[in-house]
């Protein structure tokens, strides 16, 4: 099974923005919930957000509701976070992970995981 592939991340100032995607090969990326999960230094890796196929059904971490926004292209195999409002919170290393399962997913149980991006919000 080829692995999935984060793109996107960079350095960015407080309040600004940017946009992740995750490429996964195959024909049936469109069959799986897709996520989105972060890792700050020192840290746990955490939720953030996840979608689930044919984008029926998103989920948002408390700490990043309102100000990212989870969406796919099926016909692409891609899935992208727009993050807007960063601050330092929103530092960390964002890997993308799915799974057949939304509660999977969602609790970082995923079977797929990508290699990750770096994001650093920094002034």
């Amino acid at each position: 099974q080829a692995h999935m592939v984060e793109s996107g991340g960079g350095l960015v100032q407080p309040g600004g923005s940017l946009r992740l995607s995750c490429v996964a090969p195959g024909r049936t990326f469109h069959a799986y919930v897709m996520g989105w999960f972060r890792q700050a230094p020192g840290q746990e890796r955490e939720f953030v957000a996840a979608i689930s196929q044919n984008s029926a059904r998103t989920s948002y971490s408390n700490s990043v509701k309102g100000r990212f926004t989870i969406s796919r292209d099926d016909a692409k195999n891609t899935m992208y976070l727009e993050m807007n409002e960063l601050n330092a919170e929103g530092t960390g290393v964002y890997f993308c992970n799915r799974d057949g399962s939304f509660d999977q997913v969602v609790g970082g149980r995923a079977f797929y995981w990508g290699q990750g991006t770096q994001v650093t919000v920094s002034s």
